[in-house]
């Protein structure tokens, strides 16, 4: 018999939260095969069998474990259970064709349960079944269920199984990482002189170079030709001319970073996770687009390392994604400065004494005013909002004609 044990997940990490068995108790595991996701205060991560045989779970979904405590026993000297089949890799699918949006459904889904009769008034009707309270067995949709949303137009629980009217309070334990996110924003807060400073810009340029060449980029680097690519290295610029938004306060000592080692923020079902893009000054476009496929992909994978989220200079955070039209993000310890990034909309603009329509995104720098001055923080937002609007400066930091002219 083996033990398998919490494992070390990082210098400051003491305990984890047990997510929930993959395996189950008395199940026959192969060796290396996941049997659990365990949850620190940073990130999720898997935990292999060390060796095949019979599992014996020892802690319970939920619970909190020490670093070292042992999580599950494995027998490795028990004989495999005929009928068990030998581990299968199915190869994931390169890409998956998009999905239309549908303003109603017109049949039942495959993964819904429901009877022949309650399936045919669904598909007649165009019923959401996210409206239908089953009442069938193993949650199966019955006639009458059907035949109730119907009579509720318009009317749905908040939670689906539960009843118009509810008064029910759900009581949930914060997860690890949800604990770590309130306490972090809390002291950010707290500890930091916050201040926001804004300004706007014109996304013309880059959305005609995206239009113009993001066929060939993706035909030569593999990749789309993003957003994320021209501002991260934008701001790397921006960083190299004003280092102070590129440091931090260790005590009395300001400490400096001659690289841009830039965090983007990306939200997963589990919680907000920063994830670090290194030296982004060095990179290519193409690279720091495939970075962030890696990256955001391993965090909605629970699969990012603690390396992977440790050591940012500062932080990019997009909530144009998600509609936002303007916020004010906050910093992200011990980085002195966020950038946040915003909806892009149409908005008609004074340009050369026309009124013209142009693509506008507000942009919004958050900063700790006891590091970086008005001027640093203002003229950095400028700067980066120049580099953008000018995406050819991206290349030389500066005009090509000034640089060739050596002005």
């Amino acid at each position: 018999m083996i033990e398998i044990k919490v494992p070390t997940v990082g210098e400051s990490i003491n305990e984890v939260t047990l997510l929930k068995w993959t395996k189950k108790d008395g199940e026959w595991v192969e060796r290396d095969e996941v049997i659990a996701e365990l949850e620190s205060e940073k990130a999720t991560f898997e935990v292999n069998a060390e060796k095949a045989g019979i599992l014996t779970t020892v802690g319970k979904e939920g619970d909190t474990l020490n670093i070292g405590d042992v999580l599950a026993k494995i027998d490795e000297t028990a004989a495999k259970p005929e009928g068990v089949a030998e581990p299968v890799s199915v190869p994931k699918a390169a890409s998956a064709a998009p999905v239309a949006n549908q303003a109603s459904v017109t049949a039942v889904p495959n993964d819904i349960k429901a009877s022949p009769v309650a399936s045919a008034i669904i598909a007649d009707k165009k019923v959401d079944t996210k409206a239908i309270k089953p009442s069938g067995v193993g949650g199966k949709i019955m006639k009458q269920d059907v035949l109730e949303a119907l009579a509720n137009p318009g009317k749905k629980a908040l939670v689906a199984g539960s009843d118009l009217f509810s008064r029910n309070v759900r009581q949930e334990k914060m997860s690890a990482l949800r604990r770590t996110i309130s306490r972090r924003l809390v002291e950010s807060k707290n500890t930091t002189a916050m201040l926001t400073t804004f300004n706007e810009v014109d996304m013309t340029r880059i959305m005609e170079t995206r239009k113009a060449f993001k066929d060939k980029f993706k035909e030569s680097h593999g990749v789309n030709l993003g957003f994320m690519s021209f501002f991260t290295k934008a701001c790397a610029i921006a960083l190299g001319e004003w280092p102070s938004v590129n440091a931090y306060i260790d005590g009395d000592q300001i400490i400096y970073h001659d690289y841009a080692d830039i965090s983007i923020a990306v939200s997963t079902p589990r919680g907000l996770t920063v994830p670090v893009i290194r030296n982004v000054e060095s990179l290519s476009m193409a690279e720091i687009e495939k970075t962030v496929i890696v990256l955001a992909g391993k965090a909605r994978d629970s699969k990012l390392t603690a390396d992977e989220l440790q050591g940012g200079t500062f932080t990019i955070t997009n909530g144009g994604v998600f509609g936002s039209l303007m916020s004010t993000p906050i910093i992200n310890i011990p980085q002195s400065a966020i950038l946040g990034m915003h909806k892009i909309q149409d908005r008609p603009m004074a340009v050369n004494g026309s009124v013209v329509v142009r693509p506008m995104m507000y942009l919004a720098l958050s900063y700790d005013h006891r590091i970086i001055d008005g001027r640093e923080s203002v003229s950095f937002l400028v700067r980066v909002k120049e580099l953008l609007e000018n995406p050819e400066l991206l290349l030389l930091g500066k005009d090509p004609l000034k640089a060739l002219l050596e002005l």
